[in-house]
């Protein structure tokens, strides 16, 4: 597992991204209610941040060209994406949120 921020960093209703040299690709966490989700912080249509888009409920908006994706399943809910995004199981851990390091490695892969 891979610590990421501890979960009192996160503010409900808003985007904290992570882009570090631990961290293979950015990723965009989002905490809804009590879940956390994690998804690669990359719009899979162009490569826009989607941390600087907006969020509305379990939707996230790419800035750019207006994209949707559920951040639960990472599908697209809005053209012009048709591709999904990676996400990434959350565990908090002792008030640390993270996420496995074989889950960030595929998405290294993919990266590439």
């Amino acid at each position: 597992m891979i610590q990421l921020c501890p979960i009192a960093d996160l503010t409900p209703g808003a985007v904290t991204r992570i882009a570090r040299p631990d961290v293979p690709v950015p990723l965009a966490l989002v905490k809804v209610g009590e879940r956390v989700f994690c998804v690669d912080d990359t719009c899979s249509h162009e490569t826009a941040s989607l941390s600087d888009g907006w969020l509305d409920g379990h939707e996230i908006e790419c800035p750019l060209h207006e994209s949707r994706f559920d951040l639960r399943t990472g599908r697209p809910d809005c053209p012009p994406a048709r591709r999904p995004i990676r996400t990434h199981v959350v565990q908090v851990v002792d008030g640390m949120v993270c996420v496995e390091e074989a889950s960030l490695a595929l998405t290294a892969e993919t990266a590439r």
